[in-house]
């Protein structure tokens, strides 16, 4: 049978920098809170290793913590020591041993969303006086929501700490062979929230007008550059808008993007929303695609776009119309892990698949599992 691959835009390849995908279907990173100080667990073998069989063209793992004090909640992933990224090379030996999908990771930092509990156990903050809390750090000494604990303001030692941490997560990455690496700089977490004004009321170099407050934003992302093989691709996740008035907006982050793109960035991974807890978000179907297709037009590098994009004629419809050059599904994926089967068989299209499935395809489906010759009942 003829390969019908490039008759979809979903399932045509697409390169970032180096790395070139199968397809444009991106597994979103999407925080699991089961990590045992940071280190991987079973839970993330069995979790990865059934995104990895769904024939997705990258998956990306979720935001991975670089330092304790970064972390979300005290078991968010974490790559920030040796114990940390022994526990990873053992659910990465796994999953490669079954997979040729290509994995990179989300690295990351809370700011003044740190030390919360599991969303699952109420997602509030946790005080630092309490077990298992601690203070959090962010621009300003200015806590995220009403009642809760402030943070501590960076000053210049604490700034040059978390960029080496996030060169130091980057070069574990790297030695992990992890295909491609994504900084956090959406939802509310750290390098947000240099960006936002709601958040930086700095009055140094990094507060103040936008080419201030996008300084260290731009600074990790050098650092992480810097810090690992130039062939590997590095980019950004950034919310185009706080959703609230006042805040963070798209036109600023056309601004930053075209900024990382001139120092080397693969792509632009576009989200939205985390900044406040006033934030007015107008859900709907693929209601962030907008933003992606604004930072499109604006750069060169490929934009990744997300945001209930959950049918596959939705998704194709997207890409086809030019708005975006991936479609990144988050918990579309975790309620039909094999999202990407559904969505090749819809639209003609073939995936990677492990041999033990080949026989669960539809007999009267023409080829959908790329190599499969026989299908035995």
């Amino acid at each position: 049978m003829e390969t019908v691959s490039f008759m979809s835009h979903l399932f045509s390849p697409l390169a970032l920098g180096g790395l070139t995908l199968p397809n444009r279907i991106v597994i979103a990173p999407m925080c699991q809170y089961s990590a045992d100080e940071g280190s991987a667990a079973d839970w993330h073998l069995i979790h990865l290793g059934s995104l990895a069989l769904s024939g997705a063209g990258l998956l990306i793992l979720e935001a991975t913590a670089v330092s304790p004090e970064g972390r979300i909640t005290a078991r968010d992933l974490g790559l920030y020591s040796d114990a940390n990224e022994r526990a990873l090379a053992r659910v990465l030996e796994a999953v490669r041993k079954y997979s040729s999908m290509p994995v990179a990771v989300q690295i990351a930092h809370a700011g003044r969303k740190a030390s919360t509990a599991r969303p699952w156990e109420g997602g509030l903050q946790v005080k630092s006086d309490a077990p298992g809390g601690w203070i959090a750090s962010a621009p300003s000494a200015l806590a995220y929501g009403p009642g809760e604990e402030a943070p501590a303001a960076l000053d210049r030692a604490g700034l040059a700490k978390v960029r080496e941490d996030f060169a130091a997560c980057a070069r574990r990455a790297d030695r992990l062979g992890l295909e491609g690496i994504e900084i956090h700089g959406a939802h509310g977490y750290l390098l947000h929230e240099f960006l936002s004004p709601i958040a930086n009321q700095r009055d140094d170099e990094y507060g103040g007008g936008l080419e201030n407050r996008m300084r260290f934003p731009l600074e990790v992302f050098d650092a992480v550059r810097s810090a690992v093989d130039p062939r590997k691709p590095v980019w950004m996740r950034l919310s185009a808008s706080d959703w609230v008035e006042g805040g963070w907006t798209v036109e600023e982050t056309i601004f930053v993007a075209q900024a990382l793109e001139k120092r080397g960035a693969a792509a632009t991974h576009v989200s939205s929303g985390g900044m406040s807890p006033k934030q007015a978000i107008k859900l709907g179907p693929g209601y962030q695609v907008g933003f992606a297709k604004a930072v499109k037009r604006a750069t060169t590098a490929p934009v990744i776009g997300v945001g209930l994009i959950t049918e596959p004629e939705q998704a194709e419809a997207i890409l086809a119309a030019g708005e975006a050059d991936a479609i990144a599904i988050g918990r579309t994926a975790l309620y039909d892990p094999r999202w990407p089967w559904h969505a090749a068989a819809k639209l003609g299209a073939e995936v990677n698949a492990p041999q033990p499935y080949w026989r669960s395809q539809p007999r009267e489906l023409p080829n959908l599992f790329a190599g499969a010759k026989i299908f035995q009942r």
